[in-house]
């Protein structure tokens, strides 16, 4: 195998795996022919058959840190650029990371806390509430009964960003998983500083202090407090708070539903356009309240380029051709050497992606196939890209786009141009 020659254990194993699924689904295709449930991509490559698509999903969780945040990166996407059973597989991935043993888990603690880091609490649960890419999170009770929540850090994520994102740039190159106009390498590029500022949990720590005092006055929200003497650049204490993920929210009624989608817009605009960006959420339905949490990839941006992506929107929502191929340049996802087929695909995606800013009254996401007409025009655009976007677009992207992904999941009609409009009338332009 050709993964062998790098002398890495772990994927001459994944690799062999891969490579004996690939001759398995050759073998049935030629009998029965490609899977009905595969996507377009899928039909094309024996490769990214179910199993194997399992294998590599299962193989990023054993991986934990940087290898499995890349899935779960992955995982957030749609079939426009990534095939449906790797999606179904990489939804394995997002549920969680193998844990650490409770020895290794207490080597953390006894280093990062001190020996006597139990004496502060009144119980402490080794089973965790979640296993995530960088870390996991256990339930606590401290000596004056205040519940919480310990995000404690796997041993050496930190120090292995580097070679984790390369350990999986070289499987998927090896893989072909990702197309060529996607720019691969600038976009590892920014995993690996976005993981090094997420590991930092002394910069997640006031991050999340920021968030409470900005949204202490906002209707809907809730940050929770940190507790300082439970944490440090490796242990993150919080209140323990409670609620129901985004997937549940969508068996609610129709009026839950969209009351969340709209504050989960408002919130992302409102961010996205005065400083930083919003990580995770639980719903509190007794409360109809929005719990915020994990806030180590928050992050401001540039004034200028936060005023052209704003102009950007409004220019999207109203199909101003010239606006948009203009604000693409300022911003840089446009060279200006283009050709006329790049322009037209470039446009009629941003149009695309404006549509539910594009008029007044509730929009309803569940009822529009945003993703799909994204699909139809992504392959034009891969095969004539000629930049990659700026570096602040891939965080910022992924924040809107999963704000739109998350009220199409949850069926909810918003009214996101009034919400936009709102955003734009307000907003202090320095010119």
């Amino acid at each position: 195998m050709v993964l062998i020659s790098f002398g890495i254990e772990w994927f001459a194993g994944l690799g062999a795996g891969l490579a004996w699924g690939t001759v398995q689904e050759s073998a049935r295709r030629l009998v029965f022919g490609p899977s009905q449930s595969q996507g377009k991509q899928s039909a094309l490559s024996p490769f990214l058959s179910d199993k194997n698509a399992e294998r590599l999903a299962l193989a990023l969780c054993r991986m934990r840190g940087a290898a499995l945040k890349i899935g779960q990166m992955l995982s957030i996407q749609d079939e426009s650029l990534v095939p449906a059973p790797i999606l179904a597989a990489l939804d394995i991935v997002r549920q969680g990371a193998d844990v650490m043993p409770r020895s290794q888990l207490n080597q953390v603690l006894n280093a990062e806390l001190g020996p006597d880091w139990s004496s502060k609490l009144k119980s402490f649960d080794y089973e965790p509430l979640a296993a995530a890419s960088i870390g996991q999170v256990h339930q606590a009770v401290t000596k004056d009964d205040f519940q919480v929540a310990m995000k404690i850090q796997y041993p050496g994520v930190a120090d292995s960003i580097e070679s984790d994102i390369e350990n999986v740039k070289l499987l998927l190159d090896y893989t072909n998983l990702i197309p060529e106009g996607l720019y691969l390498d600038k976009a590892m590029k920014v995993a690996k500083e976005e993981l090094s500022r997420e590991c930092d949990y002394e910069l997640e720590s006031s991050n999340q202090k920021k968030f409470r005092e900005l949204l202490s006055n906002v209707d809907g929200f809730y940050v929770p407090s940190v507790v300082d003497e439970l944490s440090s650049k490796k242990v993150l204490t919080s209140e323990l708070i409670h609620g129901i993920p985004i997937d549940k929210v969508a068996l609610l009624d129709q009026e839950t539903r969209s009351y969340v989608g709209k504050k989960l817009l408002e919130l992302t605009l409102m961010e996205l356009f005065t400083d930083p960006n919003w990580g995770n959420f639980l719903y509190n339905e007794p409360t109809r309240t929005i719990n915020l949490i994990d806030f180590g990839a928050a992050r401001s941006y540039p004034k200028r380029f936060v005023e052209n992506y704003l102009r950007m929107v409004v220019a999207c929502a109203n199909c101003d051709r010239e606006g948009v191929i203009e604000m693409s340049q300022r911003l840089g996802f446009l060279s200006g050497q283009e050709s006329e087929i790049m322009l037209e695909a470039h446009v009629q995606a941003a149009f695309v992606v404006g549509l539910p800013f594009a008029k007044p009254g509730g929009y309803d996401f569940r009822a529009n196939n945003i993703t799909q007409s994204l699909s139809n025009i992504g392959g034009t655009m891969l095969r004539h890209r000629l930049t990659p976007p700026p570096d602040e677009v891939y965080s910022l992207h992924r924040k809107l786009a999963g704000a739109f992904l998350a009220c199409i999941k949850i069926g909810a009609v918003v009214p996101c141009r009034d919400i936009l409009l709102k955003v734009y009338e307000s907003y202090q332009f320095d010119d």
